[in-house]
């Protein structure tokens, strides 16, 4: 799993000319969706989502931890997911990022935890001086390629890969890498690896807000970005691409592992990110107060050689929902469904499927950094309808309006539509106890909506 990663800046996308050939080798050998979405845009609560196998609003993770409000501790599941395959006979082990607050990695079923901080220890102690002036906009980073985070952690799933695979047991490994959240630092070479000025405008860099909830202009001013322009952001669109080719490398070194000990057609292999990331499109940067496919949208690719056809899946997936239910599908993990919230998509995968998955995603937002805001999107038959609890609506036609610009909520000719969206979302909500319905109830199933314009 790696962190921010857009949808449309993997090469397997076929959008922006990012290179990632090892993740596009993956998405060649198995399955690519091409419709996954995040339940949450928020790194924290995403993860929460993954291993407690629930909505955020389901099991109290709202936010990320370390913000202006207090985050409620998530509810332990009764047998976290990875514990079922532990129980069924696999070593566990978790590389990387924790971001949950309360129960930790062995509570969710690990046997093993190794964080962030210990895998690029060797780079701190190497390199104690390096400091950056950039900021969130990032610039290249000052540790060679070996000492980078994407590429200690590569090496320490390497190391963990010949430990359990030389014993009898089957083993399960989840490698979460913090890049590319900004600021993006990419090493040599990928830190001159594309030249800004080559470098594809957003679609959405004309964004004006008219029509829009007052809480995304506000952004401009909140992060000071009001004055940039795309001659400003191409050079931080570089380094995000530099820092998801680097990333990719790592992946290959893995994988190539994987081959080299003969252990590649015997793997199941997931790759995805947790939520994308703005970097520059609709004038905004990181996530937050929006629901545009820029961060809702994320990679996945789920490949088994010779045992999952290759294909790109066109369904529908809420993938932090869907992926634990599918992992245990996959394995042959006896579990109680009835625990989990998203789909185990196995059988289609197995089956060739390309339409395995269901016909709508939804994601959700609960506020942060600048205060609460609720918004729940749904997404189906390329319109989009989100729902601002506390301000104006959205509805975009992403077949004629794919950048997201044109609010069209006001739209009579789309009322029934509305209607249908709205009707769906609630009975979406209700099926996984958001408490949001608890006083809005109304408001979202019977249309109780003020349009502002």
């Amino acid at each position: 799993m790696h962190d921010q990663q857009r949808f449309d800046c993997i090469g397997a996308a076929h959008c922006f000319p990012v290179k990632t050939p090892n993740i596009d080798a993956l998405a060649s050998d198995g399955a690519w969706f091409d419709r996954a979405y995040t339940p949450i845009p928020v790194c924290a609560p995403a993860r929460q989502s993954l291993f407690c196998g629930v909505r955020p609003e389901a099991d109290g993770g709202l936010w990320n931890p370390h913000n202006v409000f207090p985050i409620r501790l998530p509810r332990l599941p009764e047998k976290p997911w990875v514990s079922s395959v532990r129980d069924s006979g696999y070593r566990t082990v978790l590389l990387g990022q924790w971001e949950t607050e309360g129960p930790g990695p062995l509570d969710f079923g690990f046997d093993k935890y190794v964080s962030r901080g210990e895998i690029n220890a060797p780079a701190r102690e190497k390199f104690p001086d390096i400091s950056y002036k950039n900021g969130y906009f990032g610039e290249p980073s000052q540790l060679p390629l070996e000492y980078s985070s994407t590429h200690l952690t590569a090496a320490r799933a390497i190391a963990e890969i010949d430990e359990m695979s030389s014993g009898s047991k089957p083993w399960f490994l989840m490698i979460d890498n913090n890049e590319p959240h900004l600021p993006c630092r990419p090493s040599a070479p990928y830190d001159t690896m594309y030249d800004p000025d080559d470098i594809p405008e957003w679609g959405s860099m004309n964004e004006t807000f008219e029509k829009k909830p007052y809480i995304q202009k506000q952004q401009l001013y909140n992060w000071e970005l009001e004055e940039m322009s795309w001659d400003d952001w191409k050079h931080t669109v570089a380094y995000y691409y530099g820092i998801i080719s680097q990333a990719d490398d790592a992946i290959g070194r893995i994988v190539s592992h994987l081959k080299e000990k003969g252990l590649y057609e015997n793997t199941i292999i997931v790759y995805t990110s947790d939520h994308g990331d703005l970097c520059g499109a609709h004038r905004l940067i990181d996530k937050h107060y929006n629901m545009y496919e820029d961060i809702c949208r994320v990679p996945m690719t789920v490949t088994w050689k010779n045992r999952i056809p290759p294909m790109r899946v066109t369904g529908y997936s809420q993938h932090c929902l869907d992926l634990g239910p599918t992992i245990l599908g996959l394995t042959g993990t006896d579990y109680d469904s009835a625990q989990y919230q998203g789909r185990d998509l196995s059988s289609g995968l197995l089956a060739g499927d390309s339409a395995c998955g269901g016909d709508f995603a939804v994601s959700t937002y609960n506020g942060q950094q600048f205060g609460l805001y609720c918004e729940r999107m749904i997404i189906k038959d390329g319109l989009k309808y989100v729902w601002n609890a506390t301000d104006t609506d959205e509805l975009y036609n992403l077949e004629t309006d794919p950048n997201e610009l044109d609010n069209i909520i006001a739209d009579n000719s789309y009322s029934e539509k509305v209607t249908e969206l709205r009707l769906l979302l609630h009975k979406e909500l209700s099926r996984c106890g958001d408490p949001i319905l608890y006083w809005c109830d109304k408001q979202l199933k019977s249309g109780r909506i003020l349009i502002n314009h």
